[in-house]
């Protein structure tokens, strides 16, 4: 591992120089800043985090905000570990670093974000389970903390954000389906009040009416975010009066209950039941087959971190045509499931 020192001999040039293209100056050109960050990363540079931090009140911390939740499933951690290393290999380039923080299910996010931000615990935010009304994104445009939310809410400072494309999903799904000639179709209440649910629920209702359908309360079904959740709803399908003939949903384990729990209530995914939802690992191993959306996790947290470097005034030189504000596309892939 090299210093500073060893990088500026390295290179031929100052010590000074060096910190200042490491540290995002404007007097360094870009030729030279290159060089600088192209060398740090072959050599192993590891900055003085502690006095660099004393000299610039800068922790050289991105913080990632997270819910834990009794009802988690063990694919979200699956999900959010394939986005870490996307965040992490942007913000390596800047000697920065990425930092999980876990707000139990017992603490008001709210309040929870507020003691990290007082303690001047991370340089910048991404924050993650986007509410309805989110207080969270004001709390850090009134502490002018940079920040980027996977998610959109109708509470808006002007901040960048990245989503999912949930709108194309419920669209590209209800339209499959009804071509099919479904028109009883369900659908899985995405879990608790987060923003992506009303996003989903409302374009699944404006395309099947579109086609002269409708979704009535019988056909949205809901339970915890994880495979016991799919296992018991399987049972609610098979309660109703008249069954829907296809569902779909968007969490990645429910899916794996609702399997099994079809299976034990003498139903069968793809003949019985139309099932369309989110890709996961552990679907390849479903049959019949997911028919399922699907994206790179990794390119989306590479995503993330460059969005929210180019809103900061210190990075934005190195991400000068990022767009501050993205529908995150995902691809359907083709099962047998519906």
């Amino acid at each position: 591992m090299a210093g500073i020192r060893q990088l500026a001999d390295h290179l031929n040039i100052s010590i000074g120089t060096v910190s200042r293209a490491l540290n995002g100056k404007p007097d360094v050109n870009s030729e030279t800043r290159r060089r600088v960050l192209e060398a740090a990363e072959k050599l192993g540079y590891v900055a003085n985090q502690a006095g660099r931090a004393l000299r610039q009140g800068k922790t050289g911390i991105v913080g990632f905000m997270m819910e834990t939740d009794t009802e988690s499933t063990r694919y979200g951690d699956l999900f959010f570990t394939s986005v870490f290393d996307g965040v992490q290999s942007v913000l390596s380039r800047h000697q920065l670093d990425l930092v999980t923080l876990l707000c139990s299910s017992s603490e008001e996010p709210d309040a929870y974000l507020d003691r990290i931000v007082a303690r001047g615990f991370a340089d910048a935010i991404i924050l993650s389970g986007t509410r309805r009304h989110d207080p969270r994104f004001e709390l850090l445009a009134r502490r002018k903390i940079p920040f980027i939310p996977l998610g959109r809410s109708l509470t808006d400072v002007g901040q960048p954000w990245i989503d999912l494309d949930f709108e194309g999903m419920a669209e590209t799904a209800v339209n499959r389906l009804v071509a099919s000639g479904h028109r009883r179709i369900g659908i899985i209440w995405p879990h608790g009040d987060y923003n992506l649910a009303y996003i989903f629920v409302d374009r699944i209702r404006e395309t099947l009416a579109h086609h002269g359908l409708s979704l009535p309360d019988a056909y949205i079904f809901k339970g915890p975010p994880n495979e016991d959740g799919g296992y018991r709803i399987a049972r609610d399908i098979k309660a109703c009066a008249e069954p829907p003939t296809a569902i779909v949903l968007v969490n990645e384990a429910t899916v794996m209950g609702l399997y099994r729990g079809l299976s034990e209530v003498g139903l069968t995914p793809g003949k019985d039941l139309a099932i369309i939802g989110r890709h996961s690992p552990q679907a390849k191993f479903l049959s019949p087959s997911l028919t399922s959306f699907d994206l790179s996790l990794r390119d989306l947290g590479i995503a993330l971190a460059e969005t929210l470097l180019g809103s900061m005034p210190a990075y934005r030189e190195f991400y000068p045509d990022i767009v501050s504000r993205r529908i995150w596309p995902m691809t359907l892939v083709e099962g047998e499931s519906g």
